[in-house]
């Protein structure tokens, strides 16, 4: 299985990758699968079932709209986010569905979008849809969302299969002690043999536009998020705090009370963090960096290098990303990006390890001092629970992405002392990170009914 660096880093919409992207894609693929089979002209109803964890958080994350916006032949990395409030009300308005975005079949909410508890045997991000004709099944199939907004059907489930991408890369690596190995065998930095494994997909140019274009798009929704201010949808009635927080780092600069002094880069890695999760609670346009529930912090991290590092330029943002997908590919490979799966460990403590790496990478450490920084980073969220609160992407993940980064900066800080021998391997911490989200109650697993989930709630 070969993943690229554009797999973990896509733009979409938030609240969330498994819960928002991955639905989105999948119903989006299984209209495109009925055009191809010939079938689109006949289908006079489509039916929806959501199963497991996208049942019990589906409504906070907006599984069900997503599923709808996929239907009509929108895409999460071309979706405008503003459209698709209006859409669904006219749907339920008007009972009707443009398939393809322009075949309208009747689409009764109650009838068609089903809700049930139990897991299917393979994940626990699960969906069904089947497509009638008049009087007969037409085509189903069934698609599972196993993080990231990565997506397979049964077909592939059924065979093992994470990915359909059996493209050969000249330094395939499925541990960091290989990862290592290779870097130390060839004389290059991780960076460098992502970027060569990457020119299996594309030309070098292309791999650096693409993740310019990807940074650019992490400034965007970090400068949206410190301009947005009023309360988050959903009901919990959280208020934004980035805005607020970046106008009084502004003021700071000229305050010289002892309460503005203490304002420094730790506070500005913070509003980069909350800016970012803030509008993806929203639904505002993302990138998961792997996934949209901790896809605060990477952008906070790099922003906090790019602010701070003085010469920091674009070749520095393509190492950081390269550097970190390589953590992300190994945490995919070998665990899984899944909050349902694995829990929070597997989406924040990914992150995390992965923007310690890419730091460390652009900061000038060793090979080994990457790996060491990423370890550090995941070690110290192993068994992070997914507990959200009401099942939105709000209570504690916006918070949490801020405190994660902060963690990442001192992960890789700590490897930069060090000479990058340490007591645990990365792929120890990644292979406990498998291990205890084996172990991991469900209702810890991105159910909301378990931890804060159930404990914030005043009876």
């Amino acid at each position: 299985m070969a993943i690229s660096v554009f797999d973990l880093f896509k733009i979409g919409i938030g609240p969330s990758s498994s819960h928002t992207v991955g639905p989105m894609r999948a119903a989006y693929d299984f209209v495109q699968a009925l055009n191809d089979k010939g079938l689109l002209e006949r289908v006079a109803r489509i039916e929806v079932t959501l199963f497991g964890s996208l049942c019990a958080t589906g409504k906070g994350h907006g599984t069900d709209s997503a599923v709808i916006m996929g239907l009509m032949g929108e895409r999460p990395d071309r979706i405008d986010p503003a459209i698709v409030a209006p859409c669904i009300e006219e749907l339920i308005e008007a009972s009707t569905l443009m398939l393809d975005g322009r075949l309208a079949i009747p689409f009764l909410w109650a009838r068609d979008m089903q809700w049930r508890e139990e897991c299917l045997p393979y994940h626990p991000n699960a969906m069904t849809l089947v497509a009638h004709g008049h009087g007969d099944e037409l085509w189903r199939n069934t698609y599972y969302s196993v993080g990231g907004g990565f997506v397979i059907d049964e077909g592939q489930a059924e065979r093992g299969e994470l990915d359909q991408d059996g493209t050969s890369l000249p330094y395939d690596f499925n541990s960091a002690a290989e990862l290592m190995a290779l870097c130390r065998m060839h004389g290059m930095r991780i960076s460098e043999l992502m970027l060569e494994n990457e020119k299996a997909w594309r030309s070098e140019a292309e791999v650096r536009d693409g993740l310019w274009r990807i940074w650019q798009a992490m400034q965007a929704c970090v400068n949206e998020g410190l301009q947005h201010e009023g309360v988050l949808p959903g009901g919990l009635n959280v208020k934004r705090r980035a805005a607020s927080l970046h106008q009084r780092l502004l003021a700071a600069r000229d305050d010289q009370s002892l309460i503005a002094s203490t304002f420094g880069a730790m506070d500005w890695v913070n509003v980069f963090a909350l800016a970012v999760n803030e509008e993806n609670a929203a639904g505002g346009r993302m990138v998961t960096a792997p996934t949209n529930g901790a896809a605060g912090i990477i952008p906070a991290v790099l922003h906090y290098y790019m602010k701070f590092q003085p010469g920091a330029c674009e070749r520095n943002v393509v190492d950081f990303l390269l550097a970190a997908g390589a953590v992300g590919i190994l945490c995919k490979k070998n665990a899984s990006i899944s909050g349902a799966e694995v829990g929070c460990q597997g989406e924040v403590g990914s992150a995390c390890a992965m923007a310690a790496a890419g730091l460390a990478e652009v900061m000038g450490g060793s090979v080994g001092q990457v790996e060491n920084a990423a370890e550090i980073g995941l070690e110290h969220n192993l068994g992070l629970t997914c507990d959200p609160v009401g099942g939105l992407v709000q209570v504690p993940c916006i918070e949490r992405n801020a405190i994660a980064s902060v963690k990442a900066i001192n992960a890789a800080q700590m490897a930069l002392r060090g000479d990058g021998e340490h007591f645990i391997s990365l792929d120890k911490a990644i292979r406990t990170m498998r291990d205890t989200g084996r172990d991991m109650q469900d209702k810890y697993k991105e159910t909301s009914r378990g931890g804060l989930a159930v404990n914030a709630i005043e009876c």
